[in-house]
């Protein structure tokens, strides 16, 4: 919609030359739903923009949409060089249609893809609108040839059939925004829209679940994803260019870069013997070469303090339940952890039994035999008694 711009004449000081203003928000100014707007608004906004830390008027203005998420962020910055910065995200009153780019008229779907603001609507039938240049030229060549659909726009009024829908106040806000970066210069003002916000679990989980059977979807959001990354990596926005067969194309885009892959600890061999036959009575106990049975008790006790320090961070005391087998020729064998801490922990705690001293076996009809013994014990710092 084009506009013929009204002429704003004020006199200098002394009277002597006449000053024309045709600024882009004077204009707006004198339009009956933007001009209430920003006399209502203009001024929370500045102060909004200055509790954030962000210079007032805006200058250059990023919106991008997540249809799943039903969520539209605002970032905004000073200069092109310069990251943007999240100013606010706006809750979307509904969604059309469902995940996937619009094709065809009628679909009611909302585009997916990359597009700008091509028109600030001030007699909109949803109050204020902000339009979209859909269709772009991906979809002209990827949409149904005669009836691509159109009019797609970011509006108020919170209904839709195909667009992004918001609250009254909400589209004034982004309204009064589009139309300071527009005055500022920015002819172009992006709007992202996406199907789902990539790092939510469980959108991610819903759009892979909805892509399983359908290879072209997938591939269409992975490349929309593509974006998203460089995007959280930079807080600046992609060349983006099509091809003639209408794919997006990008360049100079950052990637994400894949976690590490979680150092694989080398498992340490342990003892053990392939014994055949446990007894499970016998006439004489295993007995700990080191004193007995208190003997035992004594030596895990020193062991625990011992092994205190690598106890987890946090964790001052813990209480580990251990299995063995005393075999036939007195060496303890075959360690497992009943009840440990983590598996780090664990695997050294059984490094630190296998050292223990030989026993002298079970007895079963004056025959040694291998017996299974269990035993609990605490692992602990030892307690220091203040001397005299």
């Amino acid at each position: 919609m084009k506009y013929l711009l009204t002429v704003l004449l004020t006199l200098t000081l002394f009277g002597a030359e006449a000053q024309l203003d045709y600024s882009f928000i004077n204009f707006q100014r004198t339009l009956p739903r933007p001009g209430d707007a920003l006399r209502r608004k203009e001024d929370t906004l500045h102060k909004q923009f200055i509790s954030k830390g962000l210079e007032w008027p805006v200058k250059y203005m990023y919106i991008r949409s997540f249809k799943y998420d039903g969520q539209l962020e605002v970032w905004v910055k000073n200069d092109q060089k310069e990251p943007f910065k999240l100013f606010k995200t706006y809750k979307i009153c509904a969604l059309a249609g469902s995940l996937g780019p619009k094709r065809i008229e009628g679909d009611y779907q909302v585009p997916e893809g990359f597009y700008y603001i091509n028109e600030l609507n001030p007699r909109s039938n949803y109050h204020l609108s902000l339009g979209l240049n859909y269709p772009n030229a991906s979809d002209r060549i990827l949409s149904d040839s005669a009836r691509p659909g159109g009019d797609i726009y970011i509006h108020g009024s919170c209904v839709t059939v195909g667009c992004i829908p918001v609250k009254d106040d909400q589209i004034e806000e982004l309204y009064i925004l589009a139309a300071h970066a527009k005055n500022s210069g920015q002819d172009f003002i992006p709007v992202h829209i996406f199907p789902i916000r990539y790092s939510n679990k469980k959108s991610a989980d819903y759009l892979a679940q909805l892509t399983k059977t359908d290879g072209q979807l997938r591939i269409f959001a992975d490349r929309l994803e593509s974006v998203y990354d460089h995007f959280e990596l930079t807080h600046q926005l992609p060349v983006i260019m099509i091809n003639p067969q209408g794919d997006y194309m990008f360049a100079n885009l950052s990637k994400k870069v894949p976690p590490p892959p979680p150092v694989k600890k080398v498992p340490v061999p342990h003892r053990n013997r392939d014994i055949k036959e446990v007894a499970d009575v016998v006439n004489v106990w295993p007995y700990f070469t080191g004193g007995g049975g208190d003997g035992f008790l004594k030596y895990l006790a020193q062991m625990g303090h011992a092994l205190s320090k690598s106890l987890p961070a946090g964790t001052k005391k813990a209480y580990v339940q251990v299995e063995f087998i005393v075999d036939v020729d007195g060496t303890p064998t075959n360690f497992k952890v009943l009840k440990g801490v983590n598996e780090d922990f664990d695997d050294e705690l059984i490094t630190v039994l296998e050292q223990m001293p030989t026993w002298q076996p079970a007895i079963l009809q004056e025959k040694p035999v291998a017996k299974k013994i269990k035993q609990g014990f605490v692992i602990e710092p030892a307690s220091h008694t203040p001397g005299p």
